[in-house]
Protein backbone atom coordinates (compact mmCIF):
# COMPACT_ATOMS: atom_id res chain seq x y z
CA UNK A 1 0.00 0.00 0.00
CA UNK A 2 1.66 3.42 -1.22
CA UNK A 3 1.84 6.04 1.55
CA UNK A 4 0.07 9.77 0.18
CA UNK A 5 2.77 12.28 -0.39
CA UNK A 6 2.30 15.50 1.83
CA UNK A 7 2.39 18.18 -0.57
CA UNK A 8 3.38 20.34 2.41
CA UNK A 9 6.62 18.50 2.95
CA UNK A 10 7.94 18.98 -0.26
CA UNK A 11 7.22 23.05 0.17
CA UNK A 12 10.21 25.09 -0.11
CA UNK A 13 9.65 28.09 1.88
CA UNK A 14 12.87 29.44 2.29
CA UNK A 15 14.16 29.44 -1.22
CA UNK A 16 17.37 29.44 -0.05
CA UNK A 17 18.99 28.54 -3.84
CA UNK A 18 17.43 31.70 -5.07
CA UNK A 19 19.14 35.12 -4.38
CA UNK A 20 18.15 37.53 -2.74
CA UNK A 21 15.85 39.87 -4.81
CA UNK A 22 14.15 36.65 -6.89
CA UNK A 23 13.33 35.06 -3.44
CA UNK A 24 11.72 38.66 -2.43
CA UNK A 25 9.76 38.59 -5.39
CA UNK A 26 8.73 34.87 -5.02
CA UNK A 27 7.44 35.73 -1.50
CA UNK A 28 5.39 38.27 -2.55
CA UNK A 29 4.19 36.39 -4.69
CA UNK A 30 3.16 34.06 -2.60
CA UNK A 31 1.68 36.14 -0.36
CA UNK A 32 -0.40 38.38 -3.01
CA UNK A 33 -1.38 35.18 -4.90
CA UNK A 34 -3.10 33.81 -0.94
CA UNK A 35 -4.86 36.87 -0.05
CA UNK A 36 -6.00 37.54 -3.49
CA UNK A 37 -7.71 33.90 -3.32
CA UNK A 38 -8.94 34.14 0.02
CA UNK A 39 -12.81 35.24 0.10
CA UNK A 40 -11.88 35.99 4.01
CA UNK A 41 -9.28 37.77 5.52
CA UNK A 42 -6.02 35.78 5.44
CA UNK A 43 -4.44 35.68 9.21
CA UNK A 44 -0.29 36.38 10.00
CA UNK A 45 0.05 32.76 10.89
CA UNK A 46 -1.47 31.64 7.65
CA UNK A 47 0.71 34.17 5.15
CA UNK A 48 4.00 33.13 7.49
CA UNK A 49 3.64 29.68 6.32
CA UNK A 50 4.45 30.41 2.86
CA UNK A 51 7.54 32.37 3.31
CA UNK A 52 11.01 31.63 5.55
CA UNK A 53 11.93 32.68 8.85
CA UNK A 54 14.33 35.61 7.69
CA UNK A 55 10.64 37.31 6.14
CA UNK A 56 9.93 40.34 7.30
CA UNK A 57 6.30 40.01 5.94
CA UNK A 58 5.26 43.87 6.95
CA UNK A 59 7.56 44.82 4.81
CA UNK A 60 6.96 42.32 2.21
CA UNK A 61 3.06 43.53 2.60
CA UNK A 62 4.18 47.29 2.48
CA UNK A 63 6.00 46.32 -0.79
CA UNK A 64 3.12 44.68 -2.55
CA UNK A 65 1.13 47.40 -1.35
CA UNK A 66 3.23 49.99 -3.65
CA UNK A 67 3.13 48.02 -6.42
CA UNK A 68 -0.51 47.96 -6.32
CA UNK A 69 -0.86 51.84 -5.53
CA UNK A 70 -1.72 52.60 -9.55
CA UNK A 71 -4.54 50.00 -9.36
CA UNK A 72 -8.40 50.33 -8.49
CA UNK A 73 -7.84 47.99 -5.63
CA UNK A 74 -5.13 47.34 -2.28
CA UNK A 75 -4.51 45.02 -0.10
CA UNK A 76 -5.92 46.17 3.86
CA UNK A 77 -5.61 44.89 7.31
CA UNK A 78 -8.98 43.96 8.62
CA UNK A 79 -10.60 41.87 11.20
CA UNK A 80 -7.20 40.34 12.08
CA UNK A 81 -5.86 39.45 8.17
CA UNK A 82 -5.38 40.84 5.12
CA UNK A 83 -7.67 40.88 1.89
CA UNK A 84 -8.02 42.37 -1.13
CA UNK A 85 -10.73 45.59 -1.20
CA UNK A 86 -11.41 47.44 -4.31
CA UNK A 87 -10.35 51.09 -3.44
CA UNK A 88 -13.44 53.45 -2.30
CA UNK A 89 -13.88 55.87 -4.97
CA UNK A 90 -14.86 52.90 -7.34
CA UNK A 91 -17.82 51.62 -4.94
CA UNK A 92 -20.30 54.11 -6.87
CA UNK A 93 -19.28 52.96 -10.18
CA UNK A 94 -19.46 49.43 -9.09
CA UNK A 95 -22.80 49.88 -7.81
CA UNK A 96 -23.85 51.42 -10.90
CA UNK A 97 -23.04 48.22 -12.77
CA UNK A 98 -26.51 45.83 -13.90
CA UNK A 99 -26.50 43.28 -11.52
CA UNK A 100 -24.08 44.58 -9.20
CA UNK A 101 -26.50 45.08 -6.07
CA UNK A 102 -24.87 43.47 -3.51
CA UNK A 103 -21.30 44.64 -4.02
CA UNK A 104 -19.89 46.45 -1.60
CA UNK A 105 -21.09 47.39 1.64
CA UNK A 106 -24.70 46.78 2.53
CA UNK A 107 -27.10 49.82 2.91
CA UNK A 108 -28.13 50.65 5.94
CA UNK A 109 -31.43 52.90 7.03
CA UNK A 110 -30.62 55.42 9.82
CA UNK A 111 -31.99 53.54 12.49
CA UNK A 112 -29.90 50.42 11.69
CA UNK A 113 -26.76 52.30 11.66
CA UNK A 114 -28.02 53.73 15.15
CA UNK A 115 -28.67 50.68 16.32
CA UNK A 116 -25.08 48.91 14.80
CA UNK A 117 -22.97 51.83 16.43
CA UNK A 118 -24.79 51.21 19.88
CA UNK A 119 -24.49 47.24 19.78
CA UNK A 120 -20.69 48.24 18.39
CA UNK A 121 -20.09 50.35 21.63
CA UNK A 122 -22.08 48.77 24.40
CA UNK A 123 -21.99 45.26 23.50
CA UNK A 124 -23.54 42.63 24.58
CA UNK A 125 -26.58 45.21 24.83
CA UNK A 126 -30.83 43.63 24.31
CA UNK A 127 -33.07 45.74 21.73
CA UNK A 128 -34.53 46.58 25.45
CA UNK A 129 -31.84 48.80 26.33
CA UNK A 130 -30.91 49.62 22.32
CA UNK A 131 -34.50 51.39 22.48
CA UNK A 132 -33.69 53.18 25.11
CA UNK A 133 -30.61 54.43 24.01
CA UNK A 134 -32.31 55.56 20.48
CA UNK A 135 -35.36 57.43 22.03
CA UNK A 136 -37.35 54.92 19.86
CA UNK A 137 -38.21 51.40 19.34
CA UNK A 138 -35.82 49.03 17.75
CA UNK A 139 -37.89 46.67 16.11
CA UNK A 140 -36.98 43.06 15.46
CA UNK A 141 -37.20 43.93 12.33
CA UNK A 142 -34.18 45.90 12.48
CA UNK A 143 -32.40 43.32 14.46
CA UNK A 144 -33.56 40.93 11.75
CA UNK A 145 -32.07 43.05 9.23
CA UNK A 146 -28.53 43.56 10.90
CA UNK A 147 -28.42 40.29 11.73
CA UNK A 148 -28.94 39.03 7.94
CA UNK A 149 -26.69 41.53 6.97
CA UNK A 150 -23.65 39.01 8.57
CA UNK A 151 -22.83 42.11 11.36
CA UNK A 152 -24.50 41.10 14.13
CA UNK A 153 -25.31 38.10 16.03
CA UNK A 154 -26.75 36.40 19.75
CA UNK A 155 -24.81 37.15 22.22
CA UNK A 156 -25.13 35.57 25.93
CA UNK A 157 -28.14 36.16 27.64
CA UNK A 158 -28.75 39.00 29.71
CA UNK A 159 -28.98 38.69 33.74
CA UNK A 160 -32.53 40.48 33.90
CA UNK A 161 -35.78 39.14 34.03
CA UNK A 162 -37.12 36.53 31.08
CA UNK A 163 -33.44 36.38 30.16
CA UNK A 164 -33.16 38.26 27.02
CA UNK A 165 -31.24 37.85 24.00
CA UNK A 166 -28.21 40.40 23.87
CA UNK A 167 -26.31 41.30 20.96
CA UNK A 168 -22.84 41.50 19.88
CA UNK A 169 -20.98 42.75 16.37
CA UNK A 170 -19.24 40.12 14.40
CA UNK A 171 -16.26 39.47 12.05
CA UNK A 172 -18.23 40.45 9.44
CA UNK A 173 -18.36 43.96 11.22
CA UNK A 174 -14.95 44.50 11.11
CA UNK A 175 -14.54 43.49 7.64
CA UNK A 176 -17.13 46.01 6.24
CA UNK A 177 -15.94 48.71 8.10
CA UNK A 178 -12.51 48.03 7.58
CA UNK A 179 -11.28 47.44 11.29
CA UNK A 180 -8.96 44.99 12.71
CA UNK A 181 -10.82 45.12 15.88
CA UNK A 182 -12.76 46.60 18.25
CA UNK A 183 -9.60 48.51 19.68
CA UNK A 184 -9.99 50.59 16.36
CA UNK A 185 -13.51 52.10 16.61
CA UNK A 186 -13.66 55.77 17.18
CA UNK A 187 -12.68 56.79 20.80
CA UNK A 188 -16.31 56.93 22.18
CA UNK A 189 -14.95 59.76 24.94
CA UNK A 190 -15.23 61.88 21.65
CA UNK A 191 -17.92 61.01 20.60
CA UNK A 192 -19.43 61.82 23.91
CA UNK A 193 -17.58 65.05 24.20
CA UNK A 194 -18.92 66.02 20.61
CA UNK A 195 -22.75 65.20 21.90
CA UNK A 196 -22.93 61.97 19.62
CA UNK A 197 -24.26 59.87 22.39
CA UNK A 198 -27.29 61.72 23.74
CA UNK A 199 -30.41 60.69 22.69
CA UNK A 200 -31.79 63.61 21.71
CA UNK A 201 -29.03 63.50 18.99
CA UNK A 202 -29.21 60.33 17.97
CA UNK A 203 -31.31 60.79 14.87
CA UNK A 204 -27.68 61.58 13.40
CA UNK A 205 -25.81 58.99 15.09
CA UNK A 206 -25.73 56.59 12.27
CA UNK A 207 -24.53 59.38 9.90
CA UNK A 208 -21.85 60.76 12.05
CA UNK A 209 -20.75 57.14 12.81
CA UNK A 210 -20.14 56.38 9.00
CA UNK A 211 -18.52 59.58 8.71
CA UNK A 212 -15.97 58.90 11.74
CA UNK A 213 -14.80 55.11 10.58
CA UNK A 214 -14.22 56.88 6.87
CA UNK A 215 -16.42 54.13 4.92
CA UNK A 216 -18.67 54.22 1.94
CA UNK A 217 -21.46 52.96 3.66
CA UNK A 218 -24.94 53.72 2.20
CA UNK A 219 -27.68 55.17 4.39
CA UNK A 220 -30.76 54.47 3.19
CA UNK A 221 -34.12 56.61 3.81
CA UNK A 222 -35.82 55.09 7.49
CA UNK A 223 -39.28 53.60 6.82
CA UNK A 224 -41.52 55.00 9.65
CA UNK A 225 -41.47 53.44 13.29
CA UNK A 226 -44.61 53.66 15.24
CA UNK A 227 -43.80 55.65 18.65
CA UNK A 228 -43.52 53.44 21.39
CA UNK A 229 -43.08 54.80 24.88
CA UNK A 230 -42.62 51.58 26.73
CA UNK A 231 -39.62 49.69 26.09
CA UNK A 232 -40.00 46.20 28.21
CA UNK A 233 -37.97 43.52 27.73
CA UNK A 234 -40.51 40.55 27.36
CA UNK A 235 -39.55 37.02 27.82
CA UNK A 236 -36.93 35.43 25.10
CA UNK A 237 -37.14 38.75 23.34
CA UNK A 238 -35.08 38.98 20.03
Amino acid sequence: MSRRRNPSAEFDRGLAELPDSLRWREWMGRVEAAIFASPTPVPRETLTQLVGAACRLDDLLADIDAELRPRPYEIVRVAGGWQFRTRPRHAAALRALDGAKHVGAPEFTKLEMVALSAIAYLQPITRGALSRFAGREISRDVIGRLKSCGVIDAGPRAPALGAPISWVTTKRFLEIFALESLRDLPDLEALEAGGLTRPEQNDDIGMELDGVLGVDVGIAEDEEQPETPEFDEPYGEL
